[in-house]
């Protein structure tokens, strides 16, 4: 099966501070599995960078830049519609917990005033997943 994961979780230093978040207990239990990594916002704007957050302004559901207040959705959702259509065989995703790009299930959502209004919302790459059909899963519910 092939599987797309965040390349945080393999151990790449891409996170906005330029850390990563290996896990070697998921990479245990996808022993086997072809594993094709993404990282939207290392590809879209560097490591280290400042970090983004979901905003929901006017229906839509944006990634807003904390420094600038800048809409930094589109190119991430030009890599996700890239990656998906290079990569047809993805049979499940694996997102990064919490990430606005990369979470299935737990971003964090605002409002144009930084109200928080979920903590169950689905990143803009992992949003791309769902719409295609491919079952999209949270690492830490994975390993779970």
């Amino acid at each position: 099966m092939k599987v797309a994961i965040s390349a945080c979780l393999l151990g790449n230093k891409c996170r906005y501070d330029g850390s990563e978040n290996y896990d070697p207990k998921l990479l245990g239990k996808l022993e086997g599995y072809e594993l094709i990594p993404f990282c939207p916002e290392d590809f879209c704007y560097g490591t280290p960078r400042p970090t983004m957050d979901l905003v929901k302004e006017d229906g839509e559901i944006k990634a807003i830049s904390n420094l600038t207040q800048a809409d930094l959705t589109p190119p991430i959702k030009e890599y996700a519609k890239a990656f998906f259509n290079t990569n047809k065989e993805i049979e499940l995703f694996i997102g990064k917990d919490r990430s606005p790009s990369c979470g299935v299930c737990s971003a964090r959502l605002y409002d144009a005033n930084k109200k928080l209004l979920s903590s169950e919302a689905t990143g803009i790459m992992a949003q791309e997943a769902k719409n295609r059909g491919i079952e999209a899963i949270d690492a830490e519910d994975y390993i779970n």
